[in-house]
């Protein structure tokens, strides 16, 4: 089992934040990253907190009035041990806004699992609507405690909140207890989903630990030979934790199966992963493509990060290819196409989630010149 030996990672860190993955580059090379950019990694579709919060207004507008006394009423009933009723669990989550709400909320799942433990629970989970309650007030201790409690086993079956939760631990800088809500997941037998997998590599490159990046590997092989899709940003987390763990050949191979490489991201990885393998002209060939690409001028050109054009300058210091290296790196610079964010921002950044589509025109039955029915579409103004 890839979580199996969570027990024994490594809790060591790195205290003192830095600004990118290259700290101490000119002594060290590839250096320890700690925190760095604390963003979610789940787009809006998936937690959906704007939806949840207006369906929380909208029945705070029907039950006016009465919404402290709601609250008020469900701890009495909690007290007297009555029975809870899913419709009545359902208005409780949605009319939560505090953390002492949260934990009457919490003390009802624990009521309604145990009456309802050997029902299903129908077509309705609760379990993401609870984290995204925990998500919108800044409870992931909470949200981490009540995911990982045996005695909540079943109730949260769904992988959105274990998801939510993990990128609420995420976010926080909380990988350890991220890494903990994965196991469990694992454990429990709830299937990963491509935002799992983004979710664990990311937390094991942040962890960077010798554990975590043995975990990393073994998730990855795992689906792969299960045949599940892995996604480009899972991919690139792990090519980045090869790289700081030292391991240029499994970052190699972790790269070569990332189905199109035309992002920032896997542009600048491509160039690290040369230029620790020494292989400085085929570094210089990418940017040579991307200094002279003759792509409209309302098209943005490759970027790269100071940290890459640093860790090539190194590389090729005192290297029979050294005035190649630096007259192409002038050439970006001059460009514009060196930026100051680091590998980990480029990594950790909220995806911008599936455009809605554009709404159709509707279909005008009435001229406007005329006023009079449009007889036919092929006519329509």
């Amino acid at each position: 089992m890839a979580l199996g030996r969570f027990g024994s990672c490594s809790r060591s860190f790195i205290r003192d934040p830095c600004k990118g993955l290259f700290c101490g580059i000119t002594q060290s090379g590839w250096t320890e990253r700690c925190l760095g950019a604390k963003r979610h990694l789940l787009s809006e579709d998936v937690v959906k907190l704007q939806d949840f919060q207006q369906r929380k207004l909208a029945v705070a507008h029907l039950v006016t009035g009465s919404q402290g006394n709601f609250i008020e009423l469900f701890n009495q009933k909690l007290q007297k041990n009555e029975l809870i009723l899913r419709d009545e669990l359902k208005l409780l989550l949605h009319l939560c806004q505090s953390a002492d709400d949260m934990v009457t909320a919490r003390d009802a799942i624990y009521r309604y699992h145990s009456e309802n433990r050997n029902f299903a629970y129908g077509e309705f989970k609760f379990g993401p609507l609870f984290m995204r309650l925990c998500y919108e007030l800044g409870l992931e201790e909470m949200a981490a405690a009540t995911l990982t409690d045996t005695r909540l086993k079943g109730f949260f079956n769904d992988a959105t909140s274990f998801n939510i939760a993990i990128d609420m631990l995420f976010t926080k800088g909380s990988y350890e207890n991220a890494l903990e809500v994965l196991r469990v997941m694992k454990n429990q037998g709830v299937p990963f989903n491509k935002d799992t997998f983004t979710l664990a590599c990311g937390t094991c490159y942040k962890l960077n630990t010798t554990e975590a990046y043995r975990i990393c590997t073994a998730l990855i092989e795992e689906a792969q030979t299960k045949g599940h899709a892995i996604p480009r940003h899972a991919y690139c987390f792990a090519v980045a934790l090869a790289l700081r763990q030292n391991d240029s050949e499994r970052a190699k191979s972790f790269y070569s199966q990332i189905m199109s490489t035309d992002s920032r991201i896997c542009q600048n990885l491509k160039v690290v992963i040369l230029a620790m393998s020494g292989s400085v002209k085929d570094a210089i060939s990418i940017l040579s493509v991307a200094v002279l690409s003759r792509s409209p001028s309302f098209v943005k050109k490759p970027e790269f990060s100071q940290e890459v054009v640093d860790l090539l300058r190194l590389r090729s210091e005192d290297g029979p290819l050294m005035m190649k290296v630096e007259h192409i790196l002038s050439q970006l610079e001059q460009a514009g196409q060196v930026t100051q964010q680091t590998l980990d921002d480029m990594l950790c950044h909220t995806p911008t989630g599936k455009r809605k589509p554009v709404a159709m025109m509707e279909e005008r039955k009435i001229s406007r010149r005329t006023r009079k029915p449009l007889q036919s579409t092929l006519v329509s103004e």
